[in-house]
């Protein structure tokens, strides 16, 4: 454990201590923060748009843009808010994309030989496969997540129906015929898997989360699981690999039980038993592991721990859990990181408050620069919310129903009507007084941006305000919009735009962070080559924002014809496809939509005569 991070209290208020590298940066972090945004509206396509793209895509890019983003197709399930369409995978070798269909815990495979006309194969089921410990898959089992293995050897996290039993991780041939080759147990809730760049370990992220009435909540964990040399196995007429329950190993975080607890790392709510009826470990049973990413030498995974507004480092020579530090918040009151934090202020009313945001992020990437491993969160912010148990409330209602009130000293005292802080949403398990009378700080949810951090958890670049900037001007009276329904300000209240989730990738030899929106919908691009002097290039959103789709059900419209007009929303998983492995031999990224249902390719298209 690193002695030397300086802690966030979680009753106190202090921004993130940054060290000698961020404090060296600080300057070129406020020039980040103040890069004129002078955008220019523009598409850039070699190709003609195909199926899903809509007639106006949103293209709003720096004039200094180095590649351009534009959408060459789609494929649609035509479900709406179902989760059919969440985390996407590709296979190079057989140019099939894999999205994951949770509700119906299934993998869609695509052929997207031709991007612009992506067509189903067929669906991956993930019920019925035996299991490695005796069990089976059983039906209402819900997907989460998929990764695919340069061979074609393929994953998918696979959720008990119940949720607060241990999951599985089903084995399939990503060239193959859809059927699944084995399956391994796992922990409670895996949400999210990954495969180690040198392909002999998959990584799962066993969230964990609590019975939706908070009757039991299980540990949170990360599973380590060996995989197979090969997909096919050795001999005549052996279907796939030898599957053992032995290749899985467990990292926990009982080394930080008690006392062993950094500071800031957020551990709160209800003391509830764990499914056999303990009440130990109550710091593994809070912990959340959302999303994994592993060093390029595969020997590290860090770990988003969401609701905790932490990162845990797992060693996976041994499958331990090696360090956890928190990420500390984000000051809103400073220059450049400001919110719109009303949804009854007008249309983007970005500005300075008194407000802390916890970054709170869900997908986590990591890259190197200079021999260097950098990490980057999508800064989404989440809440407990389980059976009686509320976490978030409105600043207005501090100080009602039992909440201690905002401190009568705190600049935030005089803010609270609606059209100031009053509507902002805030957790009630951070910010008091050490005597617990009052908060004195308000902390919201999320960071309404990007970070790049240090393996050491020090803070290297934040985007600042920059994501409601740019949606600001490109999408007008959309801004800070829901992706069930076109509400212009309809999110400033809550998390702004959201960002979800992110994807890597390297063009002409330049390093590039890929953001997904899930709220405001659309992909953020900024060049993260100079970690400290991350740059923003591009906004680009296959949705046509005057089809508002929840509304348009309402008054009768039918479902697949107003999602058909909508577009892309609620953009939740994001893959890089290399020039190398890519059908067009130009970079693609992949975007999977929760609420739409859709799966869609983006081309990536380097601009010539730029610096």
């Amino acid at each position: 454990m690193r002695n030397a991070r300086t802690p966030v209290p979680d009753h106190l208020t202090p921004r993130p201590r940054r060290r000698a590298v961020v404090g060296a940066c600080a300057t070129t972090l406020a020039v980040a923060l103040a890069v004129p945004l002078a955008l220019t509206a523009s598409a850039h396509r070699d190709t003609q748009p195909g199926a899903g793209v809509v007639a106006q895509p949103v293209t709003t890019s720096a004039d200094d843009a180095r590649i351009a983003l534009s959408p060459l197709g789609s494929y649609a399930t035509g479900v709406f808010d179902r989760s059919a369409a969440e985390i996407v995978a590709y296979h190079a070798r057989s140019q099939r994309l894999f999205s994951v269909d949770a509700q119906a815990g299934e993998v869609t495979v695509l052929d997207v030989a031709r991007p612009s006309a992506p067509r189903q194969l067929f669906a991956l089921r993930t019920t019925g496969v035996r299991a490695a410990d005796g069990t089976t898959v059983p039906d209402g089992a819900i997907a989460n997540s998929v990764a695919v293995r340069p061979d074609g050897l393929g994953v998918v996290a696979v959720e008990s129906p119940d949720k607060v039993s241990d999951g599985w991780l089903v084995l399939f041939d990503a060239a193959g015929d859809g059927r699944a080759l084995g399956a391994w147990r796992v922990g409670a809730l895996p949400d999210m898997v990954t495969i180690t760049p040198d392909g002999r370990s998959a990584v799962v992220a066993n969230e964990g989360e609590p019975a939706d009435d908070f009757g039991v909540d299980p540990e949170g964990t990360v599973s380590v699981v060996a995989l197979p040399d090969r997909v096919s196995g050795k001999g005549s007429g052996t279907k796939g690999p030898a599957v053992e329950q032995s290749a899985v190993r467990t990292a926990t975080f009982h080394a930080f039980e008690g006392d062993a607890l950094p500071e800031g790392v957020r551990v709160f709510g209800p003391d509830v038993a764990g499914p056999d009826g303990s009440l130990e470990h109550r710091v593994s049973r809070n912990l959340e592991p959302e999303y994994v990413t592993v060093s390029k030498d595969s020997r590290t995974a860090y770990v988003a721990l969401q609701e905790a507004n932490a990162v845990a480092e797992v060693d996976l020579r041994s499958a331990r859990t090696t360090d956890l530090w928190s990420l500390g918040s984000k000051d809103h009151s400073v220059p450049g990181q400001g919110i719109d934090p009303s949804d009854k202020d007008g249309v983007a009313a970005i500005r300075e408050v008194p407000v802390h945001g916890l970054y709170m992020p869900d997908g986590i990437a990591s890259y190197t620069s200079h021999g260097r491993t950098y990490l980057v969160t999508a800064n989404e912010g989440d809440a407990r919310e389980w059976g009686d148990y509320a976490e978030p409330a409105r600043v207005k209602d501090l100080g009602k129903g039992g909440l201690a009130p905002v401190c009568a000293d705190s600049p935030a005292f005089g803010l609270r009507g609606d059209a100031d802080l009053g509507r902002l949403t805030v957790t009630t398990a951070s910010g008091l007084r050490a005597d617990g009378s009052c908060y004195e700080q308000l902390y919201s949810f999320g960071g309404r941006s990007f970070s790049v951090w240090t393996t050491d958890g020090d803070l290297v670049f934040d985007s600042g305000d920059q994501f409601e900037q740019v949606t600001a001007g490109a999408l007008g009276d959309a801004f800070n919009t829901n992706h069930t329904e076109t509400k212009g300000d309809g999110r400033s209240d809550d998390k702004g735009p959201e960002p979800e989730n992110l994807a890597i990738g390297e063009v002409s030899g330049r390093t590039y962070a890929f953001v997904g929106l899930e709220r405001a919908g659309g992909v953020m691009v900024y060049d993260v080559t100079r970690p400290q002097r991350s740059e923003f290039v591009t906004y680009v959103s296959n949705r046509d924002y005057s089809v508002s789709v929840e509304d348009a059900i309402e008054d009768g419209a039918d479902p697949t014809a107003a999602l058909a007009g909508a577009g892309d929303l609620g953009p939740e998983g994001l893959a890089f496809v290399p020039a190398s492995g890519s059908p067009t031999h130009r970079p693609l990224l992949a975007v999977a939509n929760e609420v739409s249902g859709t799966t869609t390719l983006f081309q990536v298209d380097r601009l010539t005569g730029r610096r």
